[in-house]
């Protein structure tokens, strides 16, 4: 770390993986069908399933996405099958849990740097994920305000120019992201400082999250978020 936390003015945040544990949200849903049938469910499995799903184009957008990626699951998982199920998961998904650091650390960060969202999720759904969070941004971006979804450039530089209105350059900005694939990699591309929450530190994979095809080196890393907000008051 060569240069001091404090000295960005504003930290832009993936949600959904990084904030919002959207894995245990998924699980929860799927677990729940699984125990009415009396079968248990392999939760790593069925996000492996769930991952591999997202790469269809046709998948949609999140969290609709788990429900059309929900027929895969169901039918490796012996899972019942139909709409009014994958809703019911969709329906998991958009109440999954803050992390339990997450509105903390985002309180205390809020009094010293300007948050902004960025996430792949719905509108609907990314009001939800706000309010478990304790509504801490300056600003949000959505995929229905971009059109898009990250890792597509188009979608970060909607971001900058809307900060860039605001007298906001790169330079003043800390990127931060659980998502190597989504936002650590684009993120370096486009000349962004950037930090890796590693959420799943010590367990193997990614979880539902898509891989990325190269590992890139964060400039900050922690595994969790409470670790960033403590760094920022280092001398």
């Amino acid at each position: 770390m060569t240069r001091k936390l404090a000295t960005f003015k504003v930290l832009t945040f993936d949600v959904v993986g990084t904030l919002i544990d959207f894995e245990t949200g998924i699980k929860n849903g799927l677990a729940s069908l699984a125990a009415e049938g009396g079968a248990t469910l392999d939760g790593e499995e069925a996000l492996a399933i769930y991952r591999e799903g997202r790469r269809d184009p046709d998948a949609g957008r999140f969290p609709d996405d788990v429900a059309r990626c929900y027929d895969k699951i169901a039918a490796k998982m012996h899972l019942p099958r139909g709409d009014e199920y994958g809703a019911r998961v969709v329906a998991a998904v958009a109440s999954a849990p803050a992390f339990s650091d997450s509105r903390a650390a985002l309180a205390k960060l809020r009094r010293r740097f300007r948050l902004v969202a960025m996430t792949n999720a719905q509108r609907w759904a990314f009001e939800r994920f706000s309010d478990e969070l304790g509504k801490p941004f300056h600003k949000s971006f959505t995929v229905d305000d971009t059109g898009t979804e990250k890792p597509d450039p188009a979608f970060f530089e909607a971001v900058l120019a809307d900060l860039k209105g605001e007298g906001i350059e790169k330079a003043d900005i800390l990127h931060v992201a659980q998502s190597q694939y989504h936002d650590i990699g684009v993120s370096r591309q486009l000349g962004l400082t950037n930090c890796w929450i590693e959420r799943r530190h010590g367990r193997k994979g990614y979880g539902g999250t898509i891989a990325p095809e190269r590992f890139t080196e964060p400039d900050y890393h922690f595994t969790s978020l409470a670790a960033l907000a403590e760094a920022v008051d280092q001398p």
